[in-house]
C-alpha cells in the first residue's frame, strides 16, 4: 500500500511546488510572494522526506532539517524587512 501512496504524494507535492512557483512569480503583492516562498519550502521538505522514505536511505532527513531552518530564518528576515525596513537593528 505504501508503494502506491508515496509516488502519489510525491506527484501531488510536486504539483504544489509548481503552483507555489507560479504564485511566487505572478504574486500581486509582496506578502503573497513571502507566503508562497514559505509554502514552497514546506513542500520541498515534504518531497525530500518522501523521496528519502521511498529510496530507504535515511540520510536526506538532515537536508530536510537544514531547508526547514533556512526557510524559517528567511521568512522571519523577509517579514522583519517588510515591517521595519531593516533586518538587523
Amino acid at each position: 500500500m505504501i508503494a502506491l501512496v508515496i509516488p502519489l504524494a510525491l506527484t501531488l507535492f510536486s504539483l504544489g511546488i509548481l503552483l507555489n512557483l507560479y504564485r511566487l512569480l505572478i504574486g500581486p503583492d509582496i506578502t503573497d510572494r513571502i507566503l508562497a516562498l514559505d509554502t514552497l519550502m514546506i513542500n520541498s521538505i515534504a518531497v525530500i522526506v518522501l523521496a528519502d522514505i521511498q529510496m530507504q536511505l535515511g540520510i536526506l532527513f538532515e537536508a530536510a532539517m537544514l531547508i526547514a531552518l533556512m526557510g524559517f530564518v528567511g521568512t522571519v528576515a523577509m517579514t522583519k524587512y517588510l515591517l521595519r525596513g531593516d533586518v538587523i537593528e
